[in-house]
């Protein structure tokens, strides 16, 4: 069993679609361990709305393409439209950013690059995991996260976010980094 990292993100109705990813989640792998959910506005894509971002540990024997086929099914089956453009509003969108130490770089690409290019990767990664380290530098998330030069554009809002009648996130505490 390998630890996965996914990350999760919504901007159509974003507080049910994460808890249904979730729920999705925790029925296909069992235990999850769930980073706080955090406000952004959207990078890269067209968008009136704002996304909710997260981070999801999961503990999985699937090979990396196996696995991002599964998380795929479970996109289409939360309502994601597979012929929607990349770049379109999405209800749920679930990434795998790292499996095990495993780095490759066939499709899916092992680590994402997303880790070290977005805030709505890294914080919660790194919030999540701060002593772990980047399978390909070897640095850990947090100290990749102190590091991150781009925090002042893609700013982040932690939200008060509740699953299964417990809250994983919370808006006014920040975990040192």
């Amino acid at each position: 069993m390998r630890e996965a990292f996914l990350g999760l993100g919504s901007n159509i109705d974003p507080a049910h679609s994460i808890s249904l990813g979730l729920d999705a989640l925790a029925q296909t792998f069992g235990d999850i361990t769930p980073s706080r959910v955090f406000e952004s506005a959207p990078v890269g894509i067209q968008s009136d709305s704002v996304f909710y971002n997260m981070v999801v540990a999961v503990r999985t024997e699937l090979a990396p393409v196996a696995l991002n086929q599964r998380l795929k099914t479970i996109e289409h089956a939360l309502g994601r439209d597979p012929s929607a453009p990349r770049h379109a509003p999405r209800t749920l969108d679930i990434d795998l950013l790292t499996l095990g130490t495993l780095t490759r770089a066939l499709a899916p690409t092992l680590p994402r690059r997303d880790i070290l290019d977005y805030a709505f990767v890294l914080r919660p990664l790194a919030e999540l995991r701060p002593n772990e380290h980047h399978p390909a530098l070897g640095q850990s998330y947090g100290e990749l996260w102190r590091g991150f030069a781009d925090k002042a554009a893609q700013t982040l809002t932690p939200v008060a976010f509740t699953w299964q009648d417990q809250l994983i996130s919370w808006p006014d505490r920040t975990p040192a980094l």
